[in-house]
């Protein structure tokens, strides 16, 4: 049964990275199966046509127990006790996400949802953007994958340029990557064995570069 997945938006706006974030987990998931909720009137205002398709409401999660049981939500906490598990889909209905979470440092703004006294569950150790987090938890409890069976890839180096690269402080899904041959003909050099690489929004790679280049321009 498909679940629903519920990201309490925890900011005035909608910066560029967390826009891709939030398309991102609109086109994995379905906007029939994604809610944004706490907007602003502004943010409302101003979701892009895409993510407006999704449940978008003003009202928080704590006053819309009308019509999302909290009994029937599960808060994904870093801090829970309790790894998110196969079995969690037969529980919960509604996974609960404070967006948006891809801080560095973390900032624990989903302290602000544990005071509300849902059931918590955690992803493990390493922190991850929010789209990440939304994806493993459908794996987890519709595809009924473990998680310790849901390939990861850590702090992985993204090239934005032939001589520029960036480490991501976050936890992504694994992409495999692509058979290739390692064998190499008489007097060649052997040939490296690809990396997988991970799971990111369309589009992160050229706002890297950007924010790269702004970086840049700003040091001058």
């Amino acid at each position: 049964m498909a679940k629903n997945f519920i990201i309490e938006h925890m900011e005035e706006g909608m910066h560029e990275w967390c826009r891709l974030e939030y398309n991102h987990m609109v086109s994995l998931i379905g906007p029939e199966h994604i809610y944004f909720t706490a907007l602003t009137p502004k943010t409302l205002a101003e979701m892009p046509e895409n993510l407006a398709k999704a449940h978008c409401h003003t009202e928080d999660i704590l006053t819309m127990g009308d019509r999302i049981p909290h009994e029937k939500v599960c808060l994904l906490d870093p801090a829970s006790p309790h790894v998110l598990a196969p079995e969690d889909g037969d529980k919960y209905d509604f996974f609960l996400f404070g967006g948006i979470l891809g801080d560095d440092p973390p900032r624990d703004r989903t302290g602000e949802l544990r005071k509300l006294g849902f059931a918590t569950r955690h992803l493990g150790p390493v922190q991850m953007t929010t789209d990440t987090a939304v994806h493993v938890t459908r794996r987890v409890v519709e595809d009924r994958t473990p998680l310790d069976q849901v390939p990861f890839i850590d702090h992985p180096e993204i090239k934005i340029g032939k001589k520029e690269s960036v480490i991501m402080p976050f936890r992504y899904i694994a992409l495999p990557a692509k058979e290739s041959s390692t064998e190499a003909a008489e007097g060649d050099k052997p040939k490296k064995a690809k990396q997988p690489k991970p799971l990111m929004p369309p589009g992160m790679k050229e706002l890297l570069k950007k924010d790269n280049e702004s970086t840049f321009e700003n040091l001058m």
